[in-house]
């Protein structure tokens, strides 16, 4: 299965974008309001006109996709992991600061 593209500043294969690209930057997340993946809320703030539409964290919908791989996972999955489920590839457990822009 073709992984769905990432929208993003400079976006690289795996994910990373110009705000967000150490090795372990490979999450994209979906805005709630165009249904598009992006790497950061930054990339998406500067390119959409729309704030990024946040998503109830508890929703049972793939929201959260490893940029390395494609594979998409609910934000409780992607929560309760440190690495994908899929390919092993590592996260960001910084990103964790930034969770109240993409999910409430």
């Amino acid at each position: 299965m073709e992984k769905e593209k990432i929208y993003g500043e400079l976006v690289d294969s795996d994910g990373r974008c110009v705000h967000w690209h150490s090795k372990l930057d490979v999450i994209a997340n979906r805005c709630e309001t165009c249904g598009k993946f992006y790497a950061c809320y930054q990339c998406h703030n500067d390119a959409e006109n729309h704030v990024f539409g946040r998503y109830n964290q508890l929703i049972n919908e793939q929201i959260v996709m490893c940029g390395v791989c494609g594979h998409q996972m609910t934000y409780t999955r992607y929560d309760e992991i440190d690495q994908c489920d899929q390919c092993e590839t590592p996260f960001n457990p910084g990103c964790s600061l930034h969770k109240h822009l993409y999910v409430y």
